[in-house]
């Protein structure tokens, strides 16, 4: 990663400080220039939910200097399921006020600034300018794209992590002058309202969340102090049900211009409910979108789409869970093969046929998902990589049943 570090805060650590940090200080790879830096950093958090509970609590317990909380909302009292920077008291105040009063209590050496809005078009550039990280805990697409797009232009890194169900991914983005990976290069395409269900229609187990926002916080803290290996070039895909974590490669999207202008996508992309009961069929005839080079990207269909192709006919719609999962139920004209016995088929052959399918070829075109969409995502790269393109239902077994 060729991004700075925060720089070294100027004066040593005082012997209070040392004492605090003595942890860190014992650690040869990070010891006090690496303690220096985060004293020193300058820290955005956007979103003080699920993610930024853990996100905030562990950079202030960490010590680092300054963090600015960006969140519009008031804490509800389905938030404290996963939500942990909140408390019964807290319900109807605004959640920026919990940040503060957290972070204060465990640290009240850290500045921190809170801002109850919303990080806007026209305002962004001016709000994260300055900072050395800033760490996406949001759960909606227009944030996301706009925090994405911002520190591609600022030239600031970017921690962002996403969670739906049992299931949570994490990445480090860094646009390097126009040069390097960002959240456009794994998403390229926004996505229309109601074609991926939020936490609030699919559900969320409260743990995965803060498996997901303490890995950010560590990233967070490589990133800052130089030390190890960012996660960059590589999404981490987490299954708490399996308890085991995949990592995709990511690479920049060939042909793709740095972006040099913010874009309000609040209008175009987003979390509106998901309509149930269309019997109308996605236009099968379509590719996906190309890339310059004349790569494909990834198909990702609604579950809308997803259930009408497969009560058409037109596509094979196959669940790939496990079958104590889908004991509990599959989707309407889905088929089940487990995700282990559809990639050994679809590397060997042996078995056939598996399903409808004598041939590892015949599977192109058809669509797959799992319960929340990680283990399905990996599921089509790898696939992909044996040139056998089938698409992706976007939120899984507990989007389309929903």
């Amino acid at each position: 990663m060729n991004a700075d570090p925060a720089p070294r805060r100027p004066e040593p650590l005082s012997a209070q400080e040392a004492r605090r940090y003595s942890r860190h200080l014992l650690l040869p790879e990070f010891g006090e220039p690496g303690q220096s830096r985060l004293l020193g950093a300058r820290v955005a958090v956007v979103g003080v939910g699920g993610l930024g509970s853990p996100i905030l609590q562990y950079l202030a317990a960490a010590g680092v200097g300054r963090i600015t909380v960006f969140d519009p909302d008031a804490v509800d009292e389905s938030n404290l399921q996963r939500q942990i920077l909140h408390t019964e008291q807290s319900v109807g105040r605004p959640k920026v006020e919990s940040a503060v009063r957290a972070v204060s209590a465990l640290n009240s050496a850290v500045e921190i600034t809170a801002v109850p809005d919303s990080l806007r078009a026209d305002t962004v550039l001016d709000q994260l300018a300055g900072h050395h990280l800033v760490l996406d805990g949001t759960d909606n697409f227009p944030t996301r794209y706009l925090v994405s797009d911002a520190c591609e232009i600022l030239n600031i890194p970017l921690v962002w992590g996403s969670i739906l169900g049992f299931h949570g991914q994490l990445s480090v983005f860094y646009s390097d002058s126009g040069r390097g990976i960002t959240y456009r290069d794994m998403h390229p395409n926004p996505p229309k309202p109601g074609e991926i269900p939020s936490c609030s229609e699919a559900g969320v187990i409260g743990t995965v969340v803060g498996v997901i926002g303490t890995s950010m916080a560590m990233e967070a803290v490589k990133v800052l102090s130089g030390v190890g290996e960012p996660l960059l070039g590589r999404v981490g895909i987490f299954d708490a049900l399996r308890g085991e974590w995949d990592y995709l490669p990511l690479r920049r999207t060939l042909g793709r211009e740095a972006v040099t202008e913010v874009e309000d996508l609040a209008l175009t992309c987003g979390f509106a409910p998901v309509e149930r009961g269309t019997t109308t069929a996605p236009n099968l005839t379509e590719p996906t979108t190309k890339e310059a080079d004349g790569t494909m990207h990834a198909e990702i269909l609604t579950p809308q789409e997803a259930l009408a192709a497969a009560a058409a006919g037109e596509r094979t719609l196959i669940d790939i869970r496990e079958a104590d999962e889908v004991a509990g139920g599959m989707l309407p004209g889905s088929i089940h093969i487990p995700m282990g016995r559809l990639l050994e088929f679809a590397r060997t052959g042996e078995g056939a046929p598996v399903g409808p399918f004598s041939d590892p070829r015949e599977l192109s075109g058809a669509i797959i998902h799992c319960q929340a969409g990680g283990r399905s995502a990996k599921t089509q790269a790898q696939l992909a990589q044996l040139g056998i393109e089938v698409a992706d239902m976007a939120g899984g077994y507990a989007a389309g049943a929903s």
